[in-house]
């Protein structure tokens, strides 16, 4: 039983992490997370732990985690890496899509769409997330989806700050639109080109964020 709670748990904070629910530097603390769900401490250290072999997130005091800060150079070095397997995986799983694939993606859209309109911030990352996790995890290889699901699980939390820039905010709907439209024509080259054109428009947008931040701008 306490093995099946740990899962669950796990689970719990990495979809956290994955749909931008935590916030970068934010302190994860046993005992509030144990009160929070109504467990013990001890499940929820295993499954802080598992996360923390993940790289998603720091080791702090014994009684507390957190989610690592983002630096321009650790956001540069994962997008380098995101920016070529996210296009690959798009490019695989277009093909393989079904039709019950397509309209859970279509309804991703829709649903960002509205957040965006109504400013629901964690309603678009969970849309947002989901779009993307659901589309890559067609790709038909599983090692492929492991290393992108490991590097959404470092960049999740920092996808907030996308909603920083009052006029960022009117495209970030713009590219999943554009590879939704090549995924439902089945043009995988078009459809990794529009999904590595939202990698990169917005990426220049978190970078530049990061270096003002930073005092380099």
């Amino acid at each position: 039983m306490s093995d099946n709670l740990q899962e669950q748990l796990y689970q719990r904070i990495r979809e956290g992490l994955l749909a931008g629910r935590f916030q970068p530097g934010q302190a994860l603390k046993i005992r509030d997370l144990a009160a929070q769900w109504g467990t013990s401490p001890m499940p929820v250290r295993a499954a802080l732990q598992r996360l923390v072999a993940e790289g998603a997130l720091e080791g702090e005091q014994q009684r507390s985690v957190r989610v690592p800060a983002m630096t321009r150079e650790r956001y540069e070095h994962i997008f380098q890496v995101r920016l070529g397997l996210e296009g690959l995986a798009v490019e695989l799983a277009t093909p393989r899509l079904s039709r019950d694939d397509l309209a859970l993606l279509r309804e991703c859209v829709q649903r960002m769409e509205v957040a965006i309109e109504q400013r629901q911030v964690q309603d678009y990352l969970s849309a947002n997330s989901q779009f993307h996790l659901q589309l890559y995890g067609a790709c038909g290889n599983p090692v492929l989806v492991r290393s992108i699901e490991s590097l959404w699980l470092q960049i999740g939390p920092f996808f907030n700050r996308l909603f920083t820039g009052a006029d960022l905010s009117l495209r970030l709907n713009d590219f999943h639109e554009e590879a939704f439209a090549a995924i439902e024509a089945g043009d995988a080259k078009a459809a990794r080109q529009a999904m590595e054109q939202d990698l990169i428009y917005f990426a220049r947008f978190l970078l530049n964020l990061l270096a003002l931040e930073q005092g380099e701008g």
